[in-house]
């Protein structure tokens, strides 16, 4: 799958159509982030910086400096997907485990997360 999204973006990037396509998947990874009934990471993390981001949270740390803290993607996928694996004694949801996030949506909310 993610060589197909390789070969599907080097396409685009060659049609100059890339910025675009990268921008409109943040926004989805910020969509998702933002839904109550998705991400919800505004129920408990402040964004700072984000004008959408009103009444955050202040169960979890603020998602800052998400690239210096986690530069491995697939370590800050994992907690995202289930931080229970990690620290049993979380109370941040498994979206994955519990089917909360589709595998699609994970990453486009940890490729988000990541750019903070």
């Amino acid at each position: 799958m993610r060589i197909k999204t390789t070969i599907l973006f080097s396409l685009i990037a060659s049609m100059g159509l890339a910025s675009s396509v990268f921008a409109a998947e943040k926004a989805d990874g910020q969509s998702l982030a933002f839904d109550r009934k998705k991400g919800n990471c505004l129920a408990c993390h402040a964004i700072p910086g984000d004008p959408k981001a009103t009444s955050p949270g202040t169960i979890g740390p603020p998602l800052v400096k998400m690239k210096l803290r986690y530069p491995d993607r697939a370590k800050l996928r994992a907690v995202i997907w289930d931080e229970t694996a990690v620290n049993p004694d979380t109370v941040m949801p498994p979206f994955g485990r519990n089917k909360i996030l589709t595998e699609a949506e994970i990453d486009l909310v940890t490729d988000y997360i990541q750019g903070l």
